[in-house]
């Protein structure tokens, strides 16, 4: 009975060292095997199945992909002495896992590290550049401007000329804080700037000058639609005026030549029979001068009788 449980007892045995011993490693890991806090072997980076010492020996496991690191945004002044807000984030990767172990041992404590190492470096490269600097990368032409923005910022934008540009601050950065990582077996893959904005202050300066320079387009427009007003209006006089004299002038030439040849008209009749035509003039003075209610006191040698008086006779 004894040798059938300690046959038994040998297999559980061999199961539970056999458990206690292997340990598999994943395609994003890496693992440094340690024994008493001491670090054993080589690391393990490739994925698969391997073996330690049971119950001495331990497995500490490190992400081998790409990790991220998002700073605190601070308030950094330029150059310039502008006053900004920067927010940066930045990959990196453990490239020793034993010097990482080492000295940080895990990813919190290695953040920890990261912000110490990156916002100084940060904060020391955009203080060396003017504000432009940190926004535009080239000095190509800007071509987001709207109708008549052109004229009032050529001048300014002309005198802001870049010769370092974002991409070289942010590669800068890079450079300066990759050699004290080194020390953790870290590797700082890429720096980048993620916003850039003014302080509360400066935002509301830029937002004042933002209004004053769309009323200031504005403004143009107006006075020039003023101006394109005046100009049709001019038109419109100056072509009515002229459409009155062509017309007065030609209505002065017809009553011209309507007077000449009635009064052309008259001298021939008058010509023909001059008593005739003395008679019957006198005729309509006598009918519009004269009616019921009106009374005349008139010698009888009166010419404005005389045909009254000749024809009574």
């Amino acid at each position: 009975m004894k040798s059938k449980g300690i046959l038994l007892i040998i297999p559980i045995i061999v199961i539970v060292l056999a458990v206690a011993s292997a340990y598999v490693v994943d395609e994003t890991e890496q693992v440094i095997v340690t024994q008493f806090g001491r670090v054993v072997g080589m690391p393990k980076k490739d994925p698969g199945l391997y073996f330690k010492l049971p119950f001495i020996q331990s497995t500490n496991y490190f992400p081998k992909n790409l990790l991220q690191w998002d700073g605190d945004p601070g308030q950094i002044p330029t150059l310039d002495k502008t006053y900004i807000w920067v927010d940066t984030f930045a990959r990196w990767k453990i490239t020793d896992p034993i010097k990482f172990f080492q000295t940080v041992n895990n990813t919190v404590s290695a953040r920890a590290r990261l912000d110490d190492i990156i916002d100084p470096a940060v904060r020391n490269f955009i203080t060396s550049y003017s504000l432009i600097e940190t926004v535009r990368k080239s000095n190509r032409e800007l071509d987001t401007f709207e109708i008549g923005l052109e004229d009032i910022q050529k001048e300014q934008f002309a005198a802001d000329t870049i010769t370092t540009g974002r991409e070289k601050i942010t590669k800068g950065i890079l450079e300066q804080a990759q050699p004290k990582l080194d020390k953790f077996g870290i590797q700082l893959v890429d720096v980048k700037i993620k916003r850039i904005n003014y302080v509360e202050q400066v935002r509301k300066s830029v937002y004042g000058r933002m209004v004053a320079e769309r009323k200031q387009i504005a403004e143009k427009f107006r006075s020039e639609g003023m101006g394109e007003a005046r100009k049709i209006t001019g038109e419109k006089e100056r072509d009515l005026k002229q459409i009155t004299s062509e017309a007065y002038r030609t209505a002065q030439e017809l009553k011209g030549k309507a007077d000449a040849e009635s009064t052309k008209i008259y001298a021939e009749a008058y010509g023909r029979d001059p008593e005739f035509y003395s008679f019957t003039k006198t005729l309509e003075i006598y009918n519009e001068a004269l009616d019921e209610n009106i009374s005349l006191i008139l010698s009888t040698d009166s010419e404005f009788l005389k045909y009254l008086k000749r024809y009574s006779d």
